[in-house]
């Protein structure tokens, strides 16, 4: 849930930045001459360049902005025998996967947590929060390290970064061709051959902001997905029991009621939250594993 809640708000904002420097160097008048037609072509290229920048910038810088963000401490030399196991669990479970070694850290949370980033395969960081690493016995915390190192192994912070560039696209493009008939209809014939005015703007920023709450909807479904995926990957690698273990873990945690960020494994948050959810139920996922022949 981190990883993603990071990469997303990254997105945003490389997004967002890189609309104005495209707006300061004029790429940003995408209007035909006549007033009444949008240069489709332009516009769609100019939606691609802000999608996809924006998707690919926030995957490069992702490893980055975690360890930032989220105060990662990377294990370059084990201080006691507890790192020194971690970073030989990492190390045979990236060898299993047939990934290189990737980076390892702790970050100070209560709550426990765990998250893979890194732009890619074998480039990657593989953290785990002091709340995780004190409430759950060394198998369990094998099976975190098995499920983050499928992530990883699975390219799925590549992936993402594709399926968001693509919903990044159609929002902008959307919203603009919206913003531009909401436009026309507002001013007189003899205005519209005068570029775009301030309800073309305000239309589509609207526009854009309810585009993007149902675009986070395909986002999150693939998220899902790949939770799920990631599950499997883990179980193979540590075994079946011992990832069930760990999500039981989290679930006897989440029914005591601890605290509401504790969704490195996802939360079920009802039928309308699940839509926006990046992570399934933890009674789903579950089950999931205990089917598996």
């Amino acid at each position: 849930m981190m990883r993603i809640l990071l990469f997303l708000a990254t997105n945003i904002a490389v997004m967002v930045l890189l609309s104005i420097v495209l707006k300061l160097v004029g790429f940003h008048g995408f209007m035909m001459a006549n007033g009444t037609q949008l240069d489709l072509q332009q516009l769609l290229l100019y939606s691609a360049v802000i999608g996809f920048g924006g998707s690919f910038i926030s995957l490069m810088i992702s490893k980055m902005m975690a360890k930032w963000s989220m105060g990662v401490q990377v294990i370059d030399q084990p201080n006691n025998e507890f790192e020194t196991w971690l970073l030989r669990t990492v190390a045979r479970l990236a060898e299993q996967s047939n990934i290189k070694m990737p980076e390892v850290g702790i970050f100070d949370q209560a709550a426990p947590n765990a998250f893979a980033t890194g732009w890619n395969k074998n480039a990657a960081l593989v953290a785990v929060s002091t709340g995780l690493l004190n409430s759950m016995t060394r198998d369990e915390i094998e099976a975190v390290l098995g499920h983050e190192i499928s992530h990883v192994a699975n390219g799925d912070m590549v992936t993402l970064t594709l399926i968001q560039g693509v919903v990044n696209t159609f929002v902008v493009f959307l919203s603009r061709i919206i913003g531009f008939f909401i436009d026309q209809a507002l001013r007189g014939k003899d205005d519209r051959d005068r570029g775009p005015g301030m309800g073309f703007f305000i239309a589509s920023l609207i526009a854009q902001i309810v585009l993007g709450i149902f675009a986070s909807m395909i986002v999150a479904r693939f998220s899902r997905w790949r939770e799920f995926r990631a599950d499997a990957g883990g179980a193979q690698l540590a075994g079946r029991q011992k990832m069930i273990a760990a999500l039981r873990r989290l679930q006897a945690g989440h029914e005591a009621e601890m605290p509401a960020d504790m969704v490195a494994f996802g939360i079920n948050t009802g039928r309308m939250g699940l839509l926006f959810a990046s992570h399934p139920p933890l009674e789903e996922r579950i089950r999931a594993l205990e089917n598996q022949s």
